[in-house]
């Protein structure tokens, strides 16, 4: 994740430096195009995102066993607000690393990932009793 922040700024830097040795001011000036449009997408995303998430209830996922079935190491907190269409229930200090949310369903079932620089490390399923849910279950 390090690496990336000073990666990307300097694979930017170079196709500009390539396209000014290669063709001129007019291929800068069609990279440059092509590069705020590629960060025009990728803010247009985020957005939509954050859209959809505004207008659900923090830390609500309609099915807990479905997002624990989808998830994978390595995606990015953007990535899986994106598959519950909600933002997570923060459990962890602001600002702490790792970052811990949860996200629960309408049976009670929870999720909780652990974000580490931004990135799915791991995920725990909690489902609730069923039996201690049944107030006319026998005791055993």
């Amino acid at each position: 994740m390090q690496i990336k922040k000073f990666l990307i700024p300097l694979g930017c830097a170079a196709l500009l430096v390539v396209a000014h040795r290669a063709s001129g001011w007019p291929a800068v000036a069609a990279v440059s195009g092509g590069l705020l449009m590629w960060l025009l997408l990728h803010f247009t995303r985020l957005m939509t995102v954050l859209k959809r998430a505004a207008h659900r209830p923090i830390g609500h996922v309609d099915s807990a066993v479905m997002l624990n079935a989808r998830l994978k190491p390595g995606v990015t907190l953007m990535h899986v607000i994106a598959m519950t269409r909600s933002l997570g229930e923060r459990l962890s200090e602001e600002g702490a690393d790792p970052e811990l949310y949860r996200w629960t369903d309408n049976g009670q079932s929870t999720v909780e990932a652990e974000f580490q620089h931004g990135q799915l490390v791991r995920w725990q399923l909690a489902r609730p009793d069923p039996q201690a849910s049944r107030p006319d279950s026998p005791a055993p």
